[in-house]
């Protein structure tokens, strides 16, 4: 093993780890954004708007993301839409999360009890009062997990914008063994930054979900 390499690449990595940080915290945003907005349509009177979420979802987790990435960075100049490797990045990544979050944070709020709603409404809560005050604060500790296990997800899947060319750990690694021809050693610290990103978010996870016990 090339320790002397890795010592001279390590700081690379860390420009090129944070670049990753930035990327999937981003994403994870946005596909919290989109999540709330599939979950409020599937959990409308709406058949339309139920539908059109539904037909998001299946879209988004029915075909492969380096191909929705392809098609936002590579394809999005055909349609006017040119955008930098970093924002296709953090757009494909969110609309990808963002599909599989909207079930997690459905699924939890569906198992709230109904006589919870039924109650509520029983003391003159409209529909959205209910949601906010007595449904989402239940359901708020069930979805810590989960969203947690997608938050995990789309760090490993960050990945993939490597080939497009966004300078994060994958695309660093590429890179160096390109010229170095020593993959054993430069994967290996791309793993172990994946691994202490990963760990990072568990630890949270954790913490949140000890927290929501709590209270």
């Amino acid at each position: 093993m090339d320790l002397a390499l890795m010592l001279r690449v390590f700081p690379y990595f860390m420009e090129a780890a944070w670049v990753t940080v930035q990327v999937s915290a981003l994403a994870l945003v946005l596909g919290l954004c989109v999540a709330s907005i599939l979950v409020s349509a599937r959990l409308s009177n709406s058949n339309i708007l139920k539908a059109l979420a539904l037909f998001y979802v299946s879209i988004f987790r029915g075909t492969p993301l380096l191909v929705q990435l392809f098609l936002l960075y590579f394809g999005g100049p055909q349609v006017g839409l040119d955008l930098t490797p970093f924002t296709a990045g953090v757009i494909g990544l969110g609309l990808n999360i963002g599909s599989y979050m909207s079930e997690s944070i459905r699924g939890a709020i569906v198992s709230v009890d109904k006589g919870q709603r039924e109650a509520a409404r029983s003391i003159g809560f409209g529909r959205a009062r209910t949601m906010l005050f007595v449904v989402l604060p239940q359901a708020a500790r069930l979805m810590i997990r989960p969203l947690g296990v997608n938050a995990i997800a789309l760090v490993k899947g960050s990945a993939l914008v490597s080939t497009i060319s966004v300078i994060e750990i994958t695309y660093t690694a590429q890179r160096f063994i390109g010229s170095t021809y020593k993959p054993f050693e430069i994967f290996s610290i791309a793993a172990v930054l994946y691994l202490i990103i990963i760990i990072m978010i568990k630890a949270l996870v954790n913490l949140l979900d000890k927290r929501f016990a709590i209270n």
